[in-house]
Formats: C-alpha cells, sequence, structure tokens
C-alpha cells in the first residue's frame, strides 16, 4: 500500500514496484492534467513537483515517493480561482495545443517559489527541460515574468 499527499489530499492505493508516478496518477488517482510524453525523462510534459521540487513523474518509482507531497497542474488552482501562473498563460496566449502547458506550470511555480524576481535567463533554464513544439517560447517566458510580478504584488 503506497500512501502520499497529492494537491492537499491523502491518498493510499495500490502499486506495483515498477509503477511510475505518472501511472500512479493519472490511472490509479484519476489527475489527468500530467501529461504522457516520451516517457524517458526527456520531454517534461509529465513534470509535477515532489515536496516542492520539480520532477519527471515518468521516472519516479512506488518507492521514491512514500508520504511525499506531489502538487500537479490540478492542484494549483483555489478552487474556481486561477494560479497567476495560469492566468498568465491564458492571457498571453502561452499555450498552444496545452500538451506541454502542465509540466511548463509546475517548473515555473517551482521557480517562482525559489526565486520571486527571475530574470528571463533564469525563466529560460528553469523551462529548459521542458519541450514545446507549437511555440517559440517567448509567450511563456512572458507569462511566466507577467505572474513573478503579480505574485510580488501580492507579497
Amino acid at each position: 500500500m503506497l500512501r502520499l499527499r497529492v494537491n492537499g489530499e491523502t491518498h493510499e492505493t495500490l502499486a506495483e514496484s515498477s509503477e511510475t508516478l505518472l501511472e500512479i496518477l493519472r490511472e490509479r488517482l484519476g489527475l489527468t492534467g500530467t501529461k504522457h510524453g516520451c516517457e524517458v525523462g526527456e520531454c517534461g510534459a509529465c513534470t509535477v513537483l515532489l515536496d516542492g521540487a520539480p520532477v519527471l513523474a515518468c521516472l519516479v518509482l512506488p518507492d521514491q515517493i512514500e508520504g511525499a507531497e506531489v502538487t500537479t497542474v490540478e492542484g494549483l488552482a483555489d478552487g474556481s480561482a486561477l494560479h497567476p501562473l495560469q492566468e498568465a498563460f491564458v492571457a498571453l496566449g502561452a499555450s498552444q495545443c496545452g500538451y506541454c502547458t502542465a509540466g511548463m506550470l509546475l517548473s515555473a511555480k517551482a521557480l517562482l517559489d525559489e526565486q520571486p524576481d527571475p530574470t528571463r535567463d533564469e525563466i529560460r533554464a528553469a523551462l529548459a527541460g521542458n519541450v514545446c513544439r507549437c511555440t517559440g517560447y517567448a509567450s511563456i517566458v512572458d507569462a511566466v515574468a507577467q505572474a513573478a510580478r503579480t505574485l510580488q504584488g501580492a507579497r
């Protein structure tokens, strides 16, 4: 029996030792915002936060997450109120097809939690493990910078 907290809620579920966190989130817990991508840790589509740090869920096994706190894209919003990152992505058109968006948002959240006022180079570095095939990344970097300003105003 695997026990972990996901988006603030405690879950207990059966998990095979070879199952990944990605499979547990999607198939056992029904949290489909985390996307299957390359399945080998190259694309970032499955990025979630594990105890606040971004990880590739396709590479994390159950023995690495017992008792951990996991945040998925479903955990960013506060009820119907979007997180400032989500608002900025919408406002600036930072999502095209949307496949990479969850991973981008969580990588960006980890950055802003660590560095509330990042430079554009720091934003690009934090998102380097997240592949987007639709954009030139400019709108994504702009959205993260805008969210940073919004969050600074709220502090």
